[in-house]
């Protein structure tokens, strides 16, 4: 079975994101646990707390196909020692509202190079930081999610997310997030072969270590290494391939996850989604 859903707001209180994922007929959904733009942020309260899970209960939102994002400030792989350490704290301090809110996953972009380094040193950093997270926390997966490669950015080569796993000591509680439009863009053709990438990627990470798919088509063309998410069908991916992906049991129990940029049209993307499964 598939769980579809779209990246919510939560401006309010965390409390708020599964009512907006219900509205737009979601069965999984994505949230900012803070303000995605700032170092620190208040501590969770009792009450945000206590009411996500309830309106989680109420909505029918089960922790494994819910997967918050941490902030977009977050350099793991960063080159100088004071990013690197504040990265870490902000990663850390992530993972465990992620505890307190009952959730399993925590999806994060793996780091950048900032061409000060060179890539292997930068992956072995982010490893590195996942190991000493993971030390601190329990029950929550740390997701690295695919990029498109834009600038100096990490993770767009399946080698590179290969490369951290493999670093990971603690197997069971790292994962990957799959990007469609941040795949396509990065050089997987999966339009003219879609078998052939994700093989490679079975023969080279491997699915069972798939826990979600951000789901956009893309405005930028293959191979272009840009970040530009499309509505479903508007951009250069369309509507065929995720015709695939939603007959594809690979996907099968784990969030799906709408980043396409008209909010207004997510409840007709999934439900569109839901009627070619």
């Amino acid at each position: 079975m598939k769980y579809i859903g779209a990246h919510v707001s939560a401006s309010g209180g965390v409390e708020s994101a599964p009512i907006n994922a219900h509205e737009i007929g979601a069965t999984a959904f994505a949230l900012f646990t803070k303000n995605q733009r700032q170092w620190v942020s208040k501590p969770l309260t009792e009450e945000n707390i206590n009411l996500f899970k309830e309106n989680c209960a109420k909505y029918g939102f089960q922790p494994e196909y819910i997967l918050p994002h941490d902030s977009y400030l977050i350099n793991l792989g960063h080159p100088e020692e004071e990013g690197l350490t504040k990265s870490r704290a902000a990663f850390l301090d992530e993972m465990q509202r992620c505890e307190q809110l009952g959730l399993k996953l925590l999806n994060f972009h793996p780091g950048s190079h900032l061409n000060k380094i060179a890539v292997e040193e930068s992956l072995n950093r982010i490893a590195e930081s996942i190991n000493i997270v993971l030390e601190k926390t329990q029950g929550v997966t740390a997701v690295i999610e695919n990029t498109a490669g834009q600038g100096s950015n990490l993770g767009n080569e399946f080698w590179h997310l290969k490369h951290i796993i493999d670093r990971v000591e603690d197997k069971s509680r790292v994962g990957v997030c799959l990007d469609t439009c941040h795949t396509f863009t990065a050089g997987y053709d999966f339009l003219t072969d879609y078998d052939q990438v994700f093989h490679d990627f079975e023969e080279i990470v491997g699915f069972k270590y798939l826990r979600g798919i951000h789901l956009n088509d893309s405005k930028k063309a293959l191979g272009t290494r840009v970040d530009r998410h499309d509505s479903i069908g508007y951009g250069f991916i369309g509507n065929k391939f995720f015709e695939k992906v939603m007959k594809d049991p690979r996907f099968d129990n784990m969030p799906i996850i709408l980043e396409t940029p008209d909010e207004t049209l997510w409840t007709k993307e999934i439900s569109w989604l839901k009627s070619v499964e």
